[in-house]
C-alpha cells in the first residue's frame, strides 16, 4: 500500500473512531430520554424519511399508528440517531474498501456485503422479512470471512471486520424497534456500539504507530486484556440495568448508596432479574420487572463496578510503574470519573446529562485500555 493510501486510511480511521464515540453518546441520550420507540417503524419514521413536522403529516402519523401517538420532541432524536448511524456505516465501508484495495477476493466480499445489506433493507421495507434476514446474514458473513482471510496486518483486518459489526449493529437497531425494546436486544445494541467504537479506535491507534519498540511489556499485555474483558462485562451489566429500567431500583438520595432502599440486604430476585428471553410481543418500555428483580440487577451492577474498580485501579498503578505513566494516569482518571458519575446517577435521581456522560466515560475508559494494549504490542 502506498504512503498516501496509508495516510488516508490513518486519518479516516481516526475520524470514524471520533464519530463513533459521538454516536455512542447520542445513542445513550436517545435511550435515556425514552425516545427509543418514538419512531414505531424502521428505517422510516411514521413512514417518512425524516419525521412528521406539519399538522397534516402528524395527523396522518397518528392515524397510521394509533397505539403510538406522535411526539415531536422525541421522534427527531431517534431519526437523527439513525442518520448518524448510517453516516458511520458509510465511513466504515470506505475504510473497508481502502483496506481491501488490490485484494480482489476481499474487495468483492466487501462490495457484496454492502450490496446485500442495502437490498436487505429494501426487502424489509416491502415486508419480505425472511428474505431480508437471509440477505443480512450474507452481508455480515462476507466481510467477516474476508477479514479472517485478508493477508494484511491486524489493523487492516479490523477495518474489514468493522463492516460486519456495523451491519449487525444496524440489525440490532431494527430489532430494538420491532421487538419493542426487548432488554437483551437493547443491551446488545449498546455492546455493538461500543464494539464498533473499540475496533475503529484500535485500528486508528495501530495506524498511528502507537506500539512498543520491543517486547518488554509483553507480560503487561495479558493483564490489560483481562481488564478489557472485565470492563466489557461491566458495560453489559450497565446496559442490562438501563434496558430493564433498574438504574433507580435502590432509590435515590440519602440511603440509596452504598445501601439499597436504605438497607444492606433489600429484597432481591436474581433469577427473575436475569431472564434473557421472555418471548415476543411484550412492550418493555418502562420495564416489566417488579422491584425485587430490579434491585437484584442494580446490586449486581454495583458489585461488578467494585470488581472493575479494584482491578483497573491496581492495573493503573502497575502500568505506571512499568514506565507507561501516561497510560496509567489516563486509566486512573477515567476510572475515577466513571465511578463518580455512577454514584451521582443514583444520588441525584439519574439526571439525563449525568447518565449520558456515564456512557461516554465508559467508552473513554475502554479507549484508555485499548491505547495501553496497543502500547504493549510491537
Amino acid at each position: 500500500m502506498s504512503p498516501h493510501s496509508l495516510r488516508v486510511l490513518r486519518w479516516l480511521a481516526l475520524f470514524a473512531a471520533v464519530f463513533a464515540f459521538g454516536l455512542v453518546m447520542f445513542g445513550a441520550f436517545v435511550r435515556l430520554s425514552n425516545a427509543g420507540l418514538s419512531c414505531p417503524d424502521w428505517p422510516t419514521c411514521y413512514g417518512q424519511v425524516t419525521w412528521p413536522q406539519h399538522a397534516q403529516a402528524v395527523a396522518h402519523a397518528d392515524a397510521a399508528f394509533p397505539d403510538r401517538p406522535y411526539e415531536a420532541h422525541k421522534a427527531w432524536r431517534e431519526q437523527v440517531h439513525r442518520f448518524l448511524a448510517g453516516t458511520l456505516g458509510v465511513l466504515v465501508l470506505l475504510l473497508a474498501l481502502i483496506a481491501s484495495w488490490r485484494r480482489r477476493g476481499t474487495l468483492l466480499a466487501v462490495v457484496g456485503g454492502a450490496v446485500f445489506a442495502a437490498l436487505g433493507v429494501g426487502l424489509y421495507m416491502r415486508g419480505e422479512h425472511v428474505w431480508s434476514s437471509a440477505l443480512a446474514a450474507c452481508a455480515i458473513a462476507l466481510p467477516l470471512f474476508a477479514a479472517i482471510r485478508l493477508q494484511r496486518p491486524g489493523a487492516w483486518k479490523i477495518c474489514v471486520l468493522a463492516l460486519a459489526v456495523i451491519i449487525f449493529q444496524a440489525m440490532l437497531g431494527m430489532w430494538t424497534v420491532t421487538l419493542l425494546l426487548k432488554p437483551v436486544v437493547v443491551m446488545g445494541h449498546l455492546l455493538g456500539g461500543m464494539a464498533t467504537f473499540a475496533l475503529l479506535a484500535y485500528a486508528a491507534l495501530r495506524f498511528a504507530g502507537v506500539a512498543a519498540a520491543d517486547e518488554r511489556h509483553a507480560d503487561l499485555r495479558r493483564l490489560v486484556a483481562i481488564g478489557v474483558v472485565l470492563l466489557v462485562c461491566q458495560i453489559a451489566l450497565g446496559g442490562w440495568t438501563s434496558a430493564n429500567y433498574a438504574a433507580l431500583a435502590c432509590g435515590y438520595g440519602p440511603g440509596s448508596f452504598p445501601q439499597c432502599l436504605g438497607q444492606w440486604a433489600p429484597p432481591t430476585d436474581f433469577r427473575e432479574g436475569f431472564v434473557l428471553w421472555r418471548g415476543i410481543g411484550v412492550n418493555y418500555e418502562g420495564g416489566v420487572l417488579d422491584m425485587a428483580a430490579r434491585s437484584a440487577i442494580q446490586i449486581a451492577h454495583r458489585l461488578g463496578a467494585l470488581v472493575v474498580f479494584c482491578y483497573l485501579g491496581w492495573l493503573s498503578i502497575r502500568t505506571a510503574r512499568r514506565g507507561l505513566r501516561v497510560c496509567g494516569l489516563a486509566i486512573a482518571l477515567a476510572l475515577a470519573g466513571q465511578v463518580l458519575l455512577g454514584i451521582s446517577n443514583v444520588y441525584f435521581g439519574l439526571p439525563l446529562a449525568v447518565a449520558t456522560a456515564h456512557n461516554g466515560v465508559a467508552a473513554l475508559l475502554l479507549f484508555t485500555l485499548l491505547a495501553t494494549l496497543a502500547r504493549t504490542q510491537r
